[in-house]
């Protein structure tokens, strides 16, 4: 533990987008993504949402990746997984509400003292979130709001027009995302929290590809962080790994090692062979074999 001097590094973007039903959540987040990248067969979607994603096809060859119930943090981590192993740059996450409603279904089950049981539930539900923090892409990930009518007078009358409210994931969530969008129902978003500076106290505005083409210059200002890690660093990772599973993420984690350290993977991809059976097998060239 010491002191070091604070200093600017690149980052991978983390935004929470969130509006009611209805107020273009997945086509906000899809042009966002092609501005952050600019390569649609980067950009994967991890869709809770009956395969709503694929209504947006007609803007680009994009992945999707259909997640079917149960939605628990654990099949969310996995299908994060499938999309960095196959080198997505952007990962759309469409929607973390049903993560946190299968979690709260789960703790409803469990026998016992309701307070106590939670500590069953946020170990994984932390599992879930630092998945999304420490993967090395873009993440953006939405979230539901509960919706509700309030009265607008329009051209003299008082007419009920939808809002919405609270967003359906485990409170304080916003604290961990780069920014968070609000949608309204006019697909018009603003910022409740913006580390950027890029929307605040700005306007409400409707997100577009150069949306992403900002957030991707902010984070590309400063220090590349990849570039940070050493070549001892990568060597101390192979090493710990446990699994074939942690040393394909260690290899795909740090591309600029692949070749040099290429040795050091196979070695210890065969010394996990020897004592763990019935998993995937590390493949130098980054495939992972049966």
């Amino acid at each position: 533990m010491q002191l070091q001097q604070a200093s600017r590094k690149k980052a991978k973007l983390k935004l929470g987008l969130q509006g009611p039903s209805g107020s273009g959540k997945t086509k906000s987040a899809l042009l966002i993504a092609y501005g952050l990248c600019g390569n649609w067969s980067k950009i994967a979607v991890i869709d809770t949402e009956n395969n709503s994603a694929d209504l947006y096809a007609d803007l680009g060859a994009y992945k999707t990746l259909s997640l079917e119930p149960p939605y628990s943090p654990e099949r969310y981590c996995e299908g994060i997984s499938i999309c960095l192993e196959a080198g997505m740059e952007v990962i759309i996450i469409d929607s973390t509400s049903h993560e946190w409603d299968y979690l709260l279904d789960y703790h409803s089950s469990l026998p016992g003292n309701s307070f106590t049981n939670w500590a069953k539930v946020t170990p994984r539900h932390e599992q879930f979130v630092n998945k999304v923090l420490q993967s090395n892409a873009h993440f953006i990930c939405t979230i539901r709001s509960k919706t509700d009518y309030v009265l607008s007078e329009k051209n003299g009358k008082q007419v009920p027009e939808k809002v919405g409210m609270k967003g359906v994931q485990r409170e304080n969530l916003e604290y961990e995302f780069t920014v968070v969008l609000e949608l309204d129902m006019l697909h018009r978003v603003k910022s409740s929290k913006d580390r950027t500076s890029l929307f605040e106290c700005k306007p409400e505005f409707v997100p577009t590809v150069q949306t992403g083409q900002s957030l991707l210059e902010w984070c590309n200002l400063g220090i590349d962080a990849l570039a940070m890690v050493t070549y001892e660093e990568v060597q101390q990772k192979i090493r710990a790994c446990g699994s074939t599973k942690e040393l394909n993420a260690v290899y795909f984690a740090h591309p600029q090692y692949q070749q040099v350290l290429n040795h050091e993977f196979a070695t210890r991809n065969e010394q996990l062979k020897s004592i763990i059976v019935n998993q995937p097998n590390f493949s130098p060239n980054g495939i992972a074999n049966s």
